[in-house]
């Protein structure tokens, strides 16, 4: 793994080794409460053994970016802001590939630019938050009472980063090092996702459009998953057996290599 600076923004970045890279490389955008490295456990080494040069961003506040300090000042404008400084930097138009919050940055990136193709994995419905924070006040108020407490920079409790992202066991020293790196969230970008910044339908361009859930995800449920989906007038496909962190359950390799499947139809062999 390659930590690289691009500006002030951090990417890790796996390439091919032993083989040429593919003509599009992947860019994943991460969620809330994270950053890049969250990409790096799994995703990022299993595509770049398939080709892909494979890039991971912190976004501004988050990682080793920018101005971590001043989190709260950000919004989802200027996370989108982030990704066209990076996709700017990059070889080629990268594919997006956009998890929760992540997934909302790149729906509203869609607004104004094009991508060869987009993945939402379990990504923020373009309806907004809203839905899911009446869902988890009425099932889930402790895991909602201690997401709250994250983005004021409380300690994140272990038994909530279990329920929140993981369906599977976990052991608890990869939890203790999830939590370890877990981190505040921008409380201007929360809003802006409920409701002050949701995507316009009608602007968003139509890439090809992958969009993924999770069968026990508590914080967008597979319901919301397919009203993304439905909006943008394509299916979904939701995995049977993982919670919201599908990068890092232990099914993981199940969604990448889906993944990787519809990348080598959308886009047909590279080299």
């Amino acid at each position: 793994m390659n930590r690289s600076r691009f500006g002030e923004l951090e990417v890790l970045v796996r390439s091919p080794e032993g083989m040429p890279a593919r003509a599009t490389p992947l860019l994943f955008i991460h969620g809330a409460y994270t950053a890049a490295w969250c990409w790096d456990e799994f995703f990022l080494p299993y595509f770049a053994a398939r080709g892909y040069g494979s890039y991971a961003l912190s976004l501004s506040g988050h990682g080793h970016s920018r101005r971590r300090g001043l989190l709260d000042s950000f919004s989802i404008a200027d996370y989108v802001a982030d990704v066209k400084e990076v996709v700017a930097a990059l070889p080629a138009p990268p594919v997006l590939i956009g998890h929760s919050m992540g997934g909302m940055v790149v729906q509203k990136y869609l607004e104004q630019n094009d991508t060869p193709a987009a993945v939402l994995l379990c990504s923020v419905p373009p309806q907004g938050l809203m839905s899911s924070a009446f869902g988890l006040m009425f099932n889930k108020p402790g895991m909602l009472a201690d997401l709250n407490r994250m983005m004021g920079g409380g300690q994140p409790n272990l038994d909530s980063i279990r329920e929140a992202l993981f369906h599977q066991p976990v052991e608890t020293e990869r939890l203790l090092r999830y939590a370890t790196l877990s981190q505040p969230e921008s409380h201007r970008a929360i809003w802006d996702m409920t409701l002050f910044n949701l995507p316009h339908v009608s602007r968003v361009k139509r890439p090809p459009l992958l969009i993924l859930g999770a069968e026990h995800d508590h914080l967008i449920s597979p319901a919301q998953v397919e009203v993304t989906a439905s909006t943008y007038g394509t299916d979904a496909h939701i995995f049977a057996g993982i919670g919201h962190g599908v990068m890092l359950e232990q099914g993981w390799e199940t969604v990448a290599a889906h993944i990787a499947g519809w990348l080598e139809t959308t886009l047909g062999p590279q080299r």
